[in-house]
Formats: structure tokens, sequence, C-alpha cells
């Protein structure tokens, strides 16, 4: 029944673009340029009485020195009355002679430009003449590096694409396009190298891309809600990474790339809950300090999560547990605290969230200013009025610190959240509750997929291979084999060569 109600759903939406399609096409060039003229950017003119060639074009997109130094003047000194003569006279190669209303429509919108002969409602000359307003390429904000490259992506695509294909000038990069938002009409880019990257992931992409139906999209991060697999979980389903250097890196792995027109940051997949504590800066270090860096941002998720709700469990139901040597220091900072541990717990919590949201609206340097005073300040004044503990202050600020050690944006907003229903839990069943409340987020990232793949892997289901380059990193040489969670038809990295303990030099 559900099978039969989606084919007649999809039958009424095919339907529905072909009677606006053909709507589109009985519209002709005079009707839709007087529905431009509404505009009041919309410039259309004829260059003198006797020319017979009429310029139309969105003076705020196109740029004004093509205009008049490759176009006016060759419609000046050009004698002929067609369209075909004047396109072979004007030296632009984008240049094309259309006869459908919605096309001419579209290079209209995108910054071309538009000359029409007098009395012709059929066709129209197409010139690409574009201004586009990007800002240069910066240093990366969200996922800095101390060491490696410095480039970051900016908000054009076409630049975005030409950082990702300096560093991988292959041909088999491949680069499928589609547009999407019925009034942004945003381009949206694929990425993936063929050969190397599974035609089913590429294809469940695009069928995904394919079947949006909504009228912005203004960033990824639209994209990344929209496609992902499960859009009740608070968990992201893709990396969300704004380095051209990791992303390189994933298309090499097999994995597929999402960049959008207008968003400085790119989308990658699929992808698993291990790879969003890794940051890219652990390939440019040793194996060795990678390895412990990432098992030191594994215990700080831990303790971020966990530290606040075992106090509050400690103290409300297993005040047994407490070492004699701890007990007193714990007795005497909660003397005359005239709340339960819980909502001791939540209003630290709900300060630290506070200033953190302001922070990042305010301008970098008083947002810094306001994070450092603001958390001095407001934790100083609350102990000494007596509101909360100085032992639960410090716990509370070294978890806010270490939920921040993650290097991916998205997972560590989700960290921040998931440790709100823990404290809950822990107030109603002590250390039971949070014992239940961390086998209901296993279960549900078990269930978990991106883009089909397990998203705990290689954890679960245990993929021996790919731990060499999960919780820890082993060398380069000993990872000759891209992950099983990409399903590449081309396992093989590179061919595995016995390695030498000692290199050669130039005597040997």
């Amino acid at each position: 029944m559900g099978f039969f109600k989606s084919k007649l759903k999809r039958f009424n939406r095919d339907n529905k673009q072909k009677k606006n399609e053909n709507s589109e096409h009985e519209l002709r060039i005079d009707e839709l340029l007087h529905r431009c003229k509404e505009s009041t950017d919309f410039v259309s003119y004829r260059y003198s009485e006797s020319s017979p060639f009429y310029i139309h074009y969105y003076q705020t997109i196109v740029d004004i020195n093509i205009l008049h130094q490759y176009v006016l003047p060759y419609i000046k000194e050009n004698e002929s009355q067609t369209l075909f003569d004047l396109q072979q006279a004007i030296p632009i190669d984008n240049t094309e002679i259309i006869d459908n209303v919605h096309e001419i429509r579209d290079k209209l919108l995108t910054g071309c430009v538009v000359v029409e002969v007098k009395g012709s409602l059929q066709e129209a000359l197409v010139i690409s003449a574009v201004s586009l307003e990007k800002r240069p390429v910066s240093m990366p904000e969200v996922e800095y590096s101390v060491v490696g490259p410095k480039e970051a992506f900016v908000e054009s695509i076409d630049a975005n694409i030409n950082l990702v294909r300096k560093r991988l000038p292959i041909p088999d990069l491949i680069v499928e396009e589609v547009k999407i938002g019925s009034l942004t009409k945003t381009r949206v880019a694929v990425l993936y190298i063929k050969g190397v990257t599974d035609k089913e992931n590429v294809n469940t992409i695009l069928q995904r891309l394919n079947e949006i139906e909504f009228d912005q999209i203004v960033d990824s991060s639209f994209i990344n809600q929209i496609i992902s697999d499960n859009h009740s979980s608070p968990f992201p389903h893709l990396i969300d990474t704004e380095r051209p250097d990791r992303v390189a890196s994933v298309l090499s792995e097999g994995k597929i790339t999402i960049i959008v027109d207008g968003s400085p940051h790119a989308l990658t997949g699929p992808t698993t809950l291990v790879e969003f504590f890794s940051a890219f800066e652990d390939y440019f270090l040793s194996w060795h300090i990678a390895s412990i860096f990432r098992l030191v941002r594994l215990f700080a998720v831990f303790f971020s999560v966990l530290s606040t709700s075992l106090y509050v469990a400690v103290l409300t139901y297993h005040y047994e547990m407490i070492p004699e040597n701890l007990l007193n220091p714990l007795i005497a900072s909660r003397s005359g605290i005239p709340f339960p541990p819980i909502l001791e717990a939540i209003i630290l919590e709900l300060t630290i969230e506070l200033l953190r949201e302001a922070g990042a609206r305010l301008p970098t340097k008083i947002g810094q200013t306001i994070g450092i005073v603001g958390g001095i300040v407001i934790g100083t004044a609350a102990v000494q009025a007596g509101l909360t503990s100085n032992v639960l202050l410090i716990i509370v600020a070294l978890a806010a610190l270490a939920s921040f050690t993650t290097p991916v944006y998205q997972m560590g907003n989700t960290i921040r959240l998931i440790r709100f229903p823990f404290l809950i839990t822990a107030q109603l069943w002590g250390l039971l509750g949070v014992t239940f409340c961390f086998s209901y987020i296993l279960s549900h990232l078990l269930k978990m997929t991106s883009l089909g793949r397990p998203y705990l892997a290689p954890v679960y289901p245990l993929r021996l291979d790919d731990l060499r380059d999960s919780l820890f990193r082993l060398p380069f040489f000993m990872q000759t084999k891209r992950p099983l969670q990409v399903r590449s038809p081309v396992r093989t990295r590179f061919q595995p060569k016995k390695h030498e303990k000692s290199k050669r030099d130039i005597e040997d």
C-alpha cells in the first residue's frame, strides 16, 4: 500500500513539474523581459537607434568591465543583423544562442548578458559576464592546526573545487553538479574518484540530493540535516570540514564529498563515530603522538559526558563510595549550600552554556574577554555566596573544557547536549540511571548508519584492519588498505614493502 502511495505521489509531482515546464515553454522572451523589468537592477536598452540589438542584464551580478570592453564595442562595430555573426565577432568563448525561454531566464539570473534582435521572439544570444564577489582563501578558523597547510574553503564553489583539484590532479576526480532549492537554485557539487569510490555510495547521495524538495539551500548544514539517515538523532551523520587537504585525503580513501555554493564547509561521508574525534593534524604528527592525542580526546569525551552526572549520583544515592580522605573536603565545600546536587549541577551547566553562547555571538576579542571574566567572576561569586560548591565548580569547568577538545564542531554540540539526560537519570536512579542512559545511547549508536554504512565501525561490526586508523593511528607503511566502511572496489592503496628499520643513505 505504501509502495502505491509513493508511486502516486511521484506521479503527481512529475505531472506538476511537467505543467510548470509547459507553462514556462509557453512564456515568450518579451514576457520574460517584462517580468524582469519589475526589478530596479535590471537593465534593458538598445545601444543606438540604428542598431538592431537589444541588451538585457542584471547590473548587480554582471561584470561591467567585460560588458564595456568585450561586448558593446563589437555590437557598435558589427554591421551584421544576425545573432550568429555577432557571436562570431565577440571575443568571449562562453557564448551561445538559445531558443529556450527558461534556459535564457536561468542564464540571465546567473550573470549573463542577453542580446536580442529586434522583432525576434524565438532566440537570444547569451554572453557570460558573471561578476563574483568572494573573499580570498584564508586560514581555517574551526579546524586550525599548528603544522600543515593553512588554506580553508571559502563561499565560492568554483574556488573550493579548485582547492581540491590542485591536490588531486587526476582525470578520475569526478564532479557531478545538481541545483537544489526552488528559490535559491543552489549549486551542489558531488566529488568522488572514479574507480576508487563505491558507485552505490555515489548513487545514494545523488538520489537523496535529487529528492530534496526545499525552497532554500544557503549552507551545507541544510544538506547535512536533510539527507541524514536518521532525522531524530542528535549525532551528525556526515563530517563537516573546512579543510581542502582533509577533503583530498578522504576522497583518496574512497569517500564522497559534497560542496555547496555559498558555504565555506564541505561534507564528507560515509563516516564513523570515531572519525569525529580524529583531527586532520594527527597525520602531520608522528604516529605515537597522534595516537595518544586521539585517546586523550576520547577520554575527554567520556569525562565531559559522565563527570557531573556521576557527582550527582554518588552524592545523592551512593555517598558510601566516597573515600574517607575525600569526604571531609566534600562536606566542607557543600556545607551551607541550600540546593540539592542536581539543582547545583544544572545551574552551573546552564551558566557555562550561557557564557559559551554569549562568547560565540560577540566579536572575537570581546567574546574571549566575556568568557574569561564572566567565568572567573560568576564562579567566584557563586561559591562565596554559598550557591554552589567549589568542588562541583571545578568538575563542571573541566567537563566544559573537555567538550571543546572534539575537532568537529557539530559533535562538540552533541556532547554538550547529551550531558543533561545523564544528569536527570542520575538524579532519578543514581548509578543505575547513568547506566541506563548510557545503554540507551549505545543502542541508538548501534542502530545508526551513515549513508547506509554502520556508524560504530570498526568497533561494531569489528573490523581489525580498519582499527589501524581509528581509535589510534599506526604508521603510514602499515595503512595499505582502504577502510572496509567505504566498500571501495580498489581496496589496496599501495603495495606493501618490507619495512626497513634503518633507512639507507647514499653511501649504501
